[in-house]
């Protein structure tokens, strides 16, 4: 099992999360689609080689963000990381994926 976080700006939060459901992921017993949801503000500043979404290059931007937690099974992890790159407006997708231990 893993616990899979991304960060995504608020205009493209259902798009994304309905690409990462659409994998399987999300599931916790009798339950899907579930997820814990914050929001924040995510600071990045493209560089020069950077296509972003929002933004230019040279610029520190600031955008209101939501960080996404939820479960998937071990075999749905790379489908959905695939499904969140796809869906994701960022040219770069924040993310992380930790390995979950069984108790």
């Amino acid at each position: 099992m893993y616990k899979l976080v991304f960060f995504v700006p608020e205009s493209h939060l259902e798009q994304v999360k309905s690409a990462v459901f659409a994998t399987g992921a999300g599931q916790i017993g009798d339950y899907e689609q579930c997820c814990f949801e914050t929001r924040g503000t995510g600071q990045f500043k493209p560089m020069a080689a950077a296509s972003p979404f929002i933004g230019k290059a040279g610029q520190l931007e600031q955008v209101a963000e939501v960080r996404v937690e939820l479960v998937c099974d071990d075999q749905l992890i790379r489908p959905a990381i695939a499904a969140l790159r796809t869906a994701h407006p960022y040219e770069e997708p924040a993310f992380d994926a930790w390995q979950l231990s069984e108790f």
